[in-house]
C-alpha cells in the first residue's frame, strides 16, 4: 500500500490542448478516492498519468516514497481495471486471473494461493474452469478485478469499470468493489462519470471540470457544502434546484425574494453565511435541494412566509417518495457552468427564461396530482447561495 501525491501535475498535448491543469491531490494510504466529472474534464487523463500510460508535462507524481514521473507502468507497482474487461477468450477464468503472475515467473504455489484468495473474495470459485463467453457481464468484471487483486499492488486504478453493465448490476457491483477495496485496504483511484457511483463508493470525491479540480472532500461534505454552482449542480440526484432571487433588507433581517415569494432568512442561516449581508439589494443564485421542500399540508406549524406557490406539471411516484415537478416563476440561472451541466445531462432548455423547472421530494402520503396548485414549504436554513457572476458560494 502507498500514498499517492500529485503536486501541480499538468498534461498539455502538442496541439496545445491543456487536459489537466495544476492538479494537486494527496491520496492517503488505503484511501478510496473517486475522480468524477463530465466527459472531457481530464479525469481519465489524470488516472492514465498515474498509471504511466500518459507522460506528465510538468509537476511531480509520487507513489509511496518514490517519484515515478519517468518510471514505466510495470515499475510503478499499480494494477489497473479498465472499462473493457480485456479478457483472453481462449483462457479459463483461472488462467485469465493468473496470467500476469505467470509471465513474471512467479512460483506456482504462490500463484495458486493468490488465485484462490481472489476467487473466494469475488465469489468466482465455481467459475474458475469456465471461459469468458460462458460468463455474464458482472462475472467478467469480477474476473478483471481478480486479475488486478492477485498482483497485490500498492495502488489500484479503475477507469469506469462499471459503465458496460446494466443499471441493476452496476448497483450490485458498486457495493462489491467498495467491499473488496475495504477488505484489501489498498489505495484506490476510481474514475467515473456517474456522480451516484462517486457518492456511494468513495472515501473522498474529487470533482473536475475542464482539467481543473473544483472541490475535493468526503461525499456528504461536497453535497452539503458545494464551493460553486458547478459542484452544486453536478453532485446530487436530482440536481440541486437553482434560480435567480433578490436579497432585500427587512429592518435588521434579510429576505430572499424568489419568484412571488418572500422567504425570510433565519438567524442561524444568516450567521453561517455572513457574506450574504453584502448582497442586500442584489441578485443571487439560490440553490434548494429537492429533499428540503415538502407539501405544506404535511408540515404542521410551517411558517406561511417560507412557502413557494406553483402548479404541478409532473409526478413521479417512487414508493418511498414522490418527485413533484413544477415551474417556479423565477428567472433561470444561466452561466457557463449551468450550460455545461445542461449539456452533460442532455437537458432541454426551460420553456421560458422567466421560469425555472424545480423538483421537490414529497412524502408519499402527499396526494398531489399533475395540474394541482400546490404550496411548497422550503427549509430556509438549508438554502444555498451563489454569486451569479463568479459562480462561487456565498458564505
Amino acid at each position: 500500500m502507498a500514498e499517492v501525491i500529485l503536486d501541480r501535475v499538468n498534461k498539455q498535448y502538442e496541439n496545445g490542448f491543456h487536459a489537466v491543469k495544476d492538479l494537486d491531490l494527496d491520496i492517503a494510504d488505503g484511501e478510496f478516492l473517486v475522480l468524477v466529472g463530465p466527459s472531457g474534464c481530464g479525469k481519465s487523463t489524470a488516472l492514465r498519468m498515474v498509471a504511466g500510460l500518459e507522460d506528465i508535462t510538468s509537476g511531480t507524481l509520487k507513489i509511496g516514497d518514490r517519484v515515478v514521473n519517468t518510471l514505466s507502468p510495470r515499475d510503478r507497482d499499480i494494477a489497473m481495471v479498465f472499462q473493457s474487461y480485456a479478457l483472453y477468450p481462449h483462457m479459463t477464468v483461472a488462467d485469465n486471473i493468473s496470467y500476469g503472475l505467470k509471465i513474471r515467473r512467479m512460483e506456482k504455489a504462490e500463484i495458486d494461493r493468490r488465485v484462490k484468495k481472489a476467487a473466494e473474495m469475488l465469489e468466482l470459485g465455481a467459475l474458475l474452469d469456465r471461459r469468458p463467453k460462458q460468463l455474464s457481464g458482472g462475472q467478467r468484471q469480477r474476473v478483471a478485478m481478480g486479475r488486478a487483486i492477485v498482483r497485490e499492488p500498492q495502488v489500484f486504478l479503475m477507469d469506469e469499470p462499471l459503465s458496460n453493465l446494466d443499471a441493476k448490476l452496476r448497483v450490485q457491483m458498486r457495493a462489491e468493489i467498495a467491499q473488496v477495496q475495504h477488505d484489501l485496504n489498498v489505495t484506490t483511484i476510481y474514475v467515473t462519470h456517474d456522480q451516484t457511483e462517486a457518492m456511494t463508493m468513495g472515501d473522498r470525491v474529487a470533482l473536475m471540470k475542464a482539467g481543473v479540480l473544483q472541490q475535493v472532500g468526503n461525499p456528504q461534505f461536497l453535497y452539503d457544502n458545494p464551493d460553486n454552482i458547478f459542484v452544486a449542480g453536478f453532485i446530487g440526484s436530482p440536481p440541486m434546484n437553482m434560480a435567480l432571487a433578490q436579497v432585500e433588507r427587512d429592518g435588521d433581517d434579510l429576505v430572499v425574494v424568489l419568484g412571488r415569494s418572500r422567504l425570510p432568512l433565519p438567524a442561524a442561516a444568516r450567521s453561517e453565511r455572513p457574506g450574504l449581508d453584502a448582497y442586500a439589494g442584489r441578485q443571487v443564485a439560490v440553490g434548494i435541494r429537492s429533499e428540503d421542500m415538502e407539501d405544506a399540508r404535511l408540515v404542521r406549524g410551517a411558517d406561511e412566509r417560507s412557502r413557494l406557490r406553483a402548479t404541478v406539471s409532473l409526478i413521479e411516484a417512487l414508493g418511498s417518495q414522490i418527485m413533484v415537478h413544477f415551474l417556479l416563476d423565477a428567472p433561470r440561472v444561466v452561466t457557463e457552468d449551468t450550460k455545461l451541466l445542461d449539456k452533460d445531462a442532455h437537458a432541454e432548455e426551460a420553456p421560458k427564461h422567466d421560469a425555472t423547472k424545480f423538483v421537490a421530494s414529497f412524502a408519499p402520503r402527499s396526494r398531489v396530482r399533475a395540474g394541482d396548485e400546490v404550496e411548497v414549504v422550503v427549509d430556509t436554513e438549508r438554502m444555498h447561495f451563489f454569486d451569479p457572476t463568479t459562480g462561487d458560494a456565498i458564505r
